[in-house]
């Protein structure tokens, strides 16, 4: 490559950050590691009507929760500051007034009244090519006209005046060549009445100003691109320009339209990467993260939709995504969003992990459900028994409650349609004469009992195990038993034995 690369992520401070917008991210931060370059974080802050408190730091955390942290930032800044564009407003209206002075832009006047009356006389209304000429803007007034209006500081924008009947070529590096015919595109608000930019100017300056050499976004800003390429062209730096990669979208698990937070409302799983809280109304919206995924199978499950490394593998370290990482393996394509395999992704994450990395995490999970542990290897022991069980992080509680406190309810259902005077017998026997020094020869002894007494093992395995955890679930019931001990484990028996027998 020629240039040193630099990619940006570039979101807009207005709520929850959806996972599109992670993967946007991901994919900009796997290729500067990938190609030994710097990935930017710059906040798109200029709508102010928008714009919501603590959004930034938000988005943020959930890039430091991923692992993603930018190396250049509003909290981490290099040398082309500033990283948020409300603190960049300065450099803007001298481009777009720039672009007026050589032709490519003007000042436009009219009031919002005047454009609902335009919107209601024309359907579908654009104000471009076809109708600049018949609005208030320094194309159709005369040059006192505008200096007075200028002078009295009439509200105003600058638009972009989009030529007619040119094609503008791209090359994308998903798509190959796109073109798009001028005569489509509207003259777009460059800078608005309030002395913001718009997304179109601001993106260039400052991709300009801060030497971005790759821009990767979303499929949804294609119909932008002509815009933003005859900017670049127009302010005279064409030879600048970054290499453009637009990816595809993420879809509804149907196929059909972007996936949208309606969509994950309506079936029941989060679009975002962590909780958001609505400022205004107090609501929350779930996240991946408080639903109890690990950042890690996360990552792993945004890399593989829209990208795959030519091969079956599809468990990915973040340090394995950087090394693999390319731009020609991304699909032109939509994904499909797919929660159970997402799920997937977590549990085998879950599975895979080291017991010490789990410690934290799966402590957290049991004190929110008001179990405090004091021993971090009984826990772990424990952790190491039932991960493979565990496909989010909450299901750590209802897995291995019953080793921190005797069950308080049981399936006696599954119990009482077999039970009998008989089998209450032998577990008052096998509690009398129970040892545990190992769950192999726990097992034998409770087995050498069963047949002594005429039953089948497998008959008395299940109501065993209700009286050691109060359900048909966990691991081994012997293994649970040596973890237990003797005397909690009788202790279990006795009490399982009075609701049983009753």
């Amino acid at each position: 490559m020629d240039k040193k690369v630099r990619v940006r992520f570039a979101p807009s401070p207005t709520g929850g950050l959806h996972l599109g917008g992670v993967r946007t991210a991901l994919f900009n931060y796997l290729f500067a590691k990938k190609n030994n370059g710097t990935f930017v974080l710059r906040v798109e802050d200029t709508d102010q009507n928008r714009f919501v408190a603590g959004a930034e730091e938000y988005i943020v955390d959930c890039l430091n929760w991923c692992g993603i942290t930018p190396d250049e930032s509003p909290n981490n800044p290099g040398i082309y500051g500033p990283y948020r564009q409300s603190e960049r407003k300065p450099s803007y209206r001298k481009f777009a007034e720039q672009l007026i002075n050589d032709g490519y832009a003007y000042y436009a006047f009219d009031t919002p009244e005047d454009l609902d009356a335009k919107r209601k006389e024309i359907p579908n209304f654009q104000y471009g090519q076809a109708s600049r000429m018949q609005m208030r803007n320094s194309l159709t007034l005369t040059l006192n006209e505008v200096e007075d209006l200028l002078a009295a500081k009439t509200p105003h924008v600058i638009r972009i005046k989009v030529p007619e009947n040119e094609i503008v070529h791209f090359n994308d590096l998903i798509r190959g060549d796109v073109s798009f015919e001028t005569s489509i595109v509207d003259d777009k608000v460059l800078l608005k009445a309030d002395g913001m930019p718009t997304y179109h100017l601001a993106v260039v300056v400052d991709d300009k100003a801060m030497e971005i050499s790759h821009a990767f976004r979303g499929e949804e800003w294609l119909p932008s691109a002509p815009v933003h390429i005859l900017l670049w062209k127009y302010l005279g730096w064409e030879a600048d320009m970054p290499a453009w990669a637009h990816l595809p979208l993420i879809l509804k698990p149907d196929g059909h339209g972007k996936l949208s937070k309606r969509d994950g409302d309506r079936l029941g799983f989060p679009v975002y990467a962590m909780n958001w809280t609505d400022p205004k109304t107090g609501d929350i919206t779930q996240g991946f993260k408080e639903l109890g995924f690990m950042p890690e199978a996360f990552i792993n499950m945004l890399a593989l939709l829209g990208w795959n490394d030519g091969t079956e593998q599809e468990i990915f370290t973040l340090s394995e995504l950087e090394e693999k990482f390319s731009i020609d393996r991304i699909s032109k394509a939509g994904a499909k969003f797919d929660f159970e395999k997402a799920k997937w992704y977590n549990h085998e994450w879950i599975k895979q992990a080291p017991v010490n990395s789990l410690q934290l995490p799966v402590k957290a999970e049991l004190q929110k459900a008001g179990i405090e542990i004091s021993d971090n290897g009984y826990l772990n022991t424990i952790i190491d028994l039932i991960k493979d069980r565990c496909t989010l992080l909450p299901d750590f509680v209802a897995q291995s409650s019953y080793f921190f406190a005797s069950p308080t309810e049981y399936d006696v259902n599954s119990v009482k349609p077999k039970w009998s005077a008989e089998k209450a017998e032998f577990f008052n026997s096998f509690a009398e004469n129970l040892t545990l020094a190992d769950a192999s020869s726990a097992e034998a002894a409770f087995k050498s009992l069963a047949e002594e007494k005429g039953f089948k093992p497998g008959e008395l395995m299940l109501p065993f195990r209700i009286m050691l955890v109060g359900g048909k679930f966990g691991p081994g019931v012997f293994d649970i038993a040596i973890l237990l001990g003797v005397e909690e484990t009788k202790a279990r028996i006795a009490k399982a034995l009075a609701v049983f027998n009753s």
